[in-house]
């Protein structure tokens, strides 16, 4: 039973990394792009870690040694993972509006007044 959460939790993990892949590549412009990746890998990490955090704790109870070392290791890059992906996208699209890279479609810019 456990096996098929496990791989459920693995295949929605892939399928989020599959869409942010989609989406940097067939959205117009970098604002889009990026939202794309970061939602989407952020999301499909979080769902992988899960899978990863829980076969390590399985592994505890089976008494397999260094299998809670796993799962510590993974939430903690997990938590590296939530904190520095939407701050790295912030840091890329701040770049790209200061660099004077407008949105694609968008009416209005609120940092650069109407187009």
């Amino acid at each position: 039973m456990i096996l098929y959460i496990l791989l459920a939790l693995v295949v929605v993990g892939i399928l989020f990394n599959i869409l942010a892949i989609i989406g940097l590549l067939r959205f117009p412009d970098v604002y889009t792009q990026l939202h794309a990746s970061t939602k989407c890998t952020t999301f499909g990490m979080i769902f992988i870690s899960i899978a990863v955090i829980v076969y390590g704790l399985v592994m505890k109870q089976a008494g397999i040694a260094g299998a809670a070392q796993l799962s510590i290791h993974t939430a903690v890059a997990l938590a590296a993972i939530l904190l520095t992906n939407p701050t790295g996208a912030h840091a890329i699209s701040r770049a790209a509006h200061k660099a004077g890279i407008k949105p694609a479609r968008a009416v209005v810019d609120r940092l650069g007044g109407e187009r």
